[in-house]
């Protein structure tokens, strides 16, 4: 059990310096509650609709394939920093991963994923 003793302090610490920080930014920070600032939405306006109102499944649609397409794009910055060493076999993987994404792009345009109307 003595291995894991650094682990617990560590925990124990971390635990404890969180609750100092939270007690601290809450005995600490201004309070002035305001009509404006009480309010549940930020906009300002009052609510028009009913919040549970049912969002159409195209929202949905555009959001995740907006979060795929930004993923894939996040993989070529390691490729474009390492472009001197990976060499031939890495430029190759890389063509062949637009290939794919551009492949994968047409078919959602195509299939009209990406209208809005």
């Amino acid at each position: 059990m003595m291995e894991y003793l650094p682990v617990a302090v560590f925990v124990g610490f971390s635990i404890a310096f969180a609750g100092v920080l939270v007690a601290l930014g809450y005995f600490l920070a201004p309070s002035e509650p305001n009509a404006e600032k009480l309010s549940p939405y930020e906009s300002g306006f009052e609510a028009f609709e009913d919040a549970r109102m049912k969002f159409d499944v195209r929202f949905f649609l555009i959001a995740i394939l907006f979060i795929i397409f930004d993923l894939e794009l996040i993989f070529l910055i390691p490729w474009a920093t390492a472009m001197k060493m990976i060499g031939l076999p890495g430029i190759m993987a890389v063509v062949v991963f637009l290939v794919l994404l551009t492949v994968g792009f047409a078919y959602e345009w195509k299939k009209g994923a990406l209208e809005w109307d």
